[in-house]
């Protein structure tokens, strides 16, 4: 547990006879302790609303991810927050199906990269800090309101309790309940696998500031190589739509062989569903958002997920804290659609573009292959991405030659 002096390490099954601890009315429950979720008790604790976070795993914990924190993710992290970075990336080894293999290096980092368990931990502290009280051990398995409105809605739990709220916030996962409750739907699933695997350290020297990224052999997939310089580790993954597992592992077992690891016991070895919303999925119902994997946001090609989180987190909190002071349905309602607004006006226009380089991608990889490794100017838009200084819908709205490229790899 952490050690703020705001989280309650508590036995919720074996407390017969004593106040509940969830007992009373909430301002804002958050469901799900992740980047999303502690981005939006921070969101709305520090406008002073009464939040609860919930998680049903304590932190620390592993997660499935590469951790890399891109431009976007920092810049929305709190402020005063201290990235506990394991590496700065200034360079990109890029292959194709293992083959032609190009070194691209910055000047400027890149991208830092993290383990999820300390950077999620530092989230949570940070929600703590601003007021949040956070409560592990707790499964929500949904969400209670009248249909016909009311001033509060409740979330239930495995074990039988209902948790007052006038606003709740879903960000418990890609399979999370409260988006069942929601309505959000999906038109893209992927499976990721990865392996972390303990190297020597004249290993991990080598690997030191670069990662690998590998255009892989089923349409839409690649690997990746993150290294975890400080403990020493290497993040190894790659990712694929669903439906073809065993082909998935297959891609996993040969890229790490290619790689010349296959001697290294890996100490985790673990898999991941992704989904993105479909467009028209909604984004809230009633007095309850949703946010993060929840809401099924996450960048279409990289399947980047922690900055879309960390956003859509930050936005969640806010407009739940609006929501908790609605009065009336319509009111709950309008609030809910400036969240929406919110989203799509920012994170569905990335989303957007995404899909449209995903759809290109698929057909043509090796033509991002030879734009990324021999022509400057796609190197620096890739470059000038991870950093925060553009995203891809800006790069295709304001570049021919990146619509160009889509056009043609989409044909």
């Amino acid at each position: 547990m952490t050690d703020s002096g705001s989280s309650l390490d508590l036995d919720l099954t074996d407390r017969a006879g004593e106040p509940d601890p969830l007992d009373g009315v909430w301002d804002v429950v958050v469901v799900g302790a992740g980047p999303a979720g502690s981005s939006a008790a921070y969101a709305a604790a520090v406008q002073g609303r009464r939040v609860l976070l919930l998680d049903k795993a304590e932190h620390p914990r592993y997660k499935t991810c590469g951790g890399g924190i891109i431009g976007p993710s920092r810049d929305t992290l709190p402020p005063d927050f201290k990235l506990p970075l394991q590496d700065r990336i200034h360079a990109v080894t890029f292959a194709l199906c293992g083959r032609f293999t190009r070194t691209r290096r910055s000047k400027r980092m890149l991208f830092g990269l993290v383990n999820r368990d300390e950077f999620d931990l530092r989230l949570v502290q940070s929600a703590e800090q601003a007021g949040a009280v956070l409560v592990t051990g707790v499964t929500a398995t949904g969400v209670d309101q009248p249909e016909d409105g009311g001033r509060t809605v409740f979330v239930t739990t495995a074990d039988g309790r209902r948790i007052e709220a006038r606003a709740v916030v879903g960000a418990d996962g890609s399979a999370s309940r409260i988006g069942r409750h929601v309505g959000v739907t999906f038109d893209q699933i992927d499976l990721g696998l990865e392996a972390e695997i303990p190297v020597p350290e004249e290993v991990s020297r080598v690997w030191a500031g670069r990662i690998h990224l590998d255009w892989g052999p089923l349409p839409g997939s690649y690997g990746w190589v993150f290294p975890k310089t400080d403990s020493g580790t290497l993040t190894v993954g790659v990712i694929s739509a669903r439906g073809d597992g065993e082909r998935t592992k297959q891609y996993l077992a040969d890229y790490i062989r290619q790689l010349g690891l296959s001697g290294f016991k890996p100490s985790i070895e673990s898999g991941h569903l992704t989904r993105c919303r479909a467009e028209d999925s909604p984004l809230s119902r009633g007095r309850v958002l949703v946010a993060g994997d929840a809401a099924g946001l996450l960048e279409p090609w990289t399947r980047e997920g922690i900055s879309y989180a960390l956003r859509s987190g930050r936005l969640a909190g806010e407009w739940a804290a609006k929501v908790a002071e609605a009065d009336g349905s319509a009111d709950v309602r309008r609030q809910a659609l400036n969240y929406a607004f919110a989203i799509k006006a920012g994170l569905g226009v990335e989303m957007r573009a995404g899909k449209v380089m995903l759809g290109a991608f698929e057909r043509r990889p090796h033509l991002f292959h030879a734009a990324v490794c021999l022509v400057t100017p796609a190197w620096r838009a890739f470059a000038r991405t991870t950093q925060g200084h553009t995203t891809f819908a800006q790069v295709m709205r304001e570049h021919r030659a990146a619509r160009k490229l889509a056009s043609v790899a989409g044909r």
